[in-house]
């Protein structure tokens, strides 16, 4: 496990670099969070966040897109990808949230992940920055920075990053956290060409420490 002074100095350093933690996600609404997060699936930020107002415009209010044509919502989300299921599960998470809740986003991981298209992550994300709880929002980028940095063991299944964030980070730090490394790997960590040389958390990247190790053999 990563040595506490070490997970300290990351998150100190994050912060310094990122002072502000928001998601990158523009709303309005808590629910209007939670469909711009099903958008977001195999889809940048910044293209769900060039057709989320045009979608919030034609469908202001959650039974609005209850009673929504199907069809019609996914014509506004086309260019998200996989819009057919998603504009299902925006329309049917619609419906629910107004039987079952009273039209309000749920705050608890079970409400959350029984929504329709609404996983592990989002929920995380909703728990974080709708309720301010403890969250652990484990996309692509959290994933693989948290494995280079040694925070986990490298492991690929979120459910395991997650766990074994949750044992690492202080509750406290976790989300604000997960939204920093989401910028810090656009922007220097990142997949293919990660700027090491540039990285401001080199003293305490494991992948960086093994390549160094390697190219003095």
């Amino acid at each position: 496990m990563k040595a506490k002074a070490a997970v300290k100095r990351i998150i100190e350093t994050l912060k310094d670099v990122y002072p502000d933690a928001l998601c990158s996600l523009q709303y309005a609404k808590d629910y209007e969070l939670l469909f711009a997060v099903r958008l977001s699936a195999q889809c940048t930020d910044a293209r769900v966040n060039q057709v989320t107002p045009a979608l919030f415009a034609r469908f202001p209010t959650l039974q609005s897109f209850a009673e929504a044509d199907v069809a019609e919502v996914g014509q506004y989300i086309h260019s998200c990808g996989f819009f057919n299921g998603k504009a299902r599960d925006l329309v049917a998470c619609a419906g629910k949230l107004l039987a079952d809740h009273g039209g309000k986003v749920p705050a608890t991981m079970d409400e959350l992940t029984a929504l329709p298209g609404v996983g592990r992550k989002t929920a995380n994300l909703i728990l974080g920055d709708v309720y301010g709880q403890p969250a652990y929002v484990c996309d692509t980028h959290c994933i693989r920075i948290a494995g280079r940095l040694g925070l986990t063991n490298g492991s690929k299944d979120p459910m395991q990053v997650e766990q074994q964030l949750r044992q690492v980070l202080p509750p406290a730090e976790s989300s604000d956290f997960c939204h920093r490394i989401v910028l810090f790997g656009r922007d220097t960590c990142t997949a293919r060409s990660p700027r090491c040389e540039d990285c401001p958390l080199q003293r305490d990247c494991d992948l960086r420490k093994s390549e160094k190790k390697a190219a003095k053999k």
